[in-house]
This record gives structure tokens, C-alpha cells and sequence, in this order.
């Protein structure tokens, strides 16, 4: 076969792997282009957090935002900033160790009619604060962000979970974790003694 036979096989590939969301960068280009998002972006490049995650996922709101008929992504309120910055440098101190390197952010900032439609959380902090929930590949073990939040978890005001699905949580909203059950009194990270 001629090599520019495999270029779609690779490419088609590559997508299938690389896609967990159908919010994509075309989907958000689409959004984007009625929403403003200049003052969001230059918050993130001011505190050298651009980039941690892709704006893309970073903006994307829940993901049963279609069954809610609500948009795909949301820029959070300017109230919401300064957790933005601080969930986004726990992210950035997580990369760092060695922790997170590979993960996609499936949902972020949600306004609070979304969520209570998507069935979160009454005081969620993905509508006081900022909290992103995110996918990590299959291969991934998560055992080093447990470790993580036992360690630093109090200095940082972590919460971490994990959702049946699969599904991460973290923000800087509160010392706390719950389990695969998603129930707050069970545990995905068990405290040290």
C-alpha cells in the first residue's frame, strides 16, 4: 500500500483514541465565535496558566449539556477566577510531579440550572468555585493523586473524587473525597491515620 493510502487509516486512528468528548476544538471554534472569551484567555496567560488545558476542555460545561439544552462550554463568572487560577495550579503542580500528564477534561464551570439537570451536586463546586472533572486513560494508574491528597491534599484545600463512570474530580474548594459510589461519606482516597 502507497503511503498516502495509510494516511487516512492513521488519521482515523488517531482520532477514534484521541476523542473521549464530542466537544471538540471545531465545536468550540463554533461556540467561541459568539461568546467572548478574550478576557477568560488573558486571566490564564497573565498567571502563566495557559495552556495547562486545552481552552477547549477547559470551557466545557457538563457533559449531559445536550439532554439539558444548554451550551456546550461556559466561561465561568469573574467571580470564579481566583479558583479557576488555584484548581488550575494544583493542576499545573500535579504535571509537574509526574502525577497527571495524560487527561481530558470532560466538564468544568457549570451554571447552576445545568447542573441541577445533570444531577450534580446541590452545593457543587463546579458552580461556586472552579472544579474540573477528567478522564484518564485506561493504563493510568490513579493511585499517585491519592497519594497526593493524602500528603498536600490539606495545604491545597483538595477535593478529590471519583465517579462510578470512571470519571475524576478535582478542585481547591474543600479538604474532602468520595468514591466510585459518588457518595460523599464513602472514600476514593483513604486518610491516613
Amino acid at each position: 500500500m502507497k503511503r498516502a493510502g495509510w494516511l487516512p487509516l492513521v488519521l482515523a486512528m488517531l482520532c477514534a483514541v484521541a476523542k473521549a468528548d464530542e466537544r471538540d476544538v471545531w465545536l468550540f471554534a463554533q461556540w467561541a465565535g459568539d461568546h467572548q472569551t478574550r478576557p477568560f484567555r488573558e486571566m490564564l496567560v497573565d498567571a502563566r496558566l495557559y495552556g495547562m488545558v486545552p481552552i477547549h476542555q477547559l470551557l466545557r460545561s457538563a457533559s449531559d449539556w445536550k439532554l439539558c439544552h444548554a451550551s456546550p462550554f461556559a466561561v465561568p463568572p469573574t467571580s470564579n477566577w481566583p479558583a479557576v487560577r488555584s484548581t488550575l495550579s494544583l493542576i499545573k503542580t500535579l504535571h509537574d510531579q509526574g502525577i497527571l500528564r495524560q487527561f481530558e477534561v470532560v466538564s468544568a464551570y457549570r451554571d447552576p440550572r445545568l447542573n441541577v439537570c445533570a444531577g450534580g451536586a446541590a452545593n457543587s463546586a463546579h458552580t461556586r468555585a472552579f472544579a474540573v472533572d477528567i478522564l484518564l486513560p485506561d493504563w493510568a494508574d490513579p493511585n499517585p493523586l491519592c497519594r497526593f491528597w493524602q500528603q498536600y491534599g490539606q495545604a491545597w484545600n483538595m477535593g478529590l473524587g471519583r465517579y462510578p463512570s470512571g470519571r475524576i474530580h478535582l478542585d481547591t474548594a474543600g479538604y474532602r473525597t468520595w468514591g466510585g459510589d459518588g457518595r460523599a461519606g464513602s472514600s476514593f482516597c483513604i486518610k491516613p491515620r
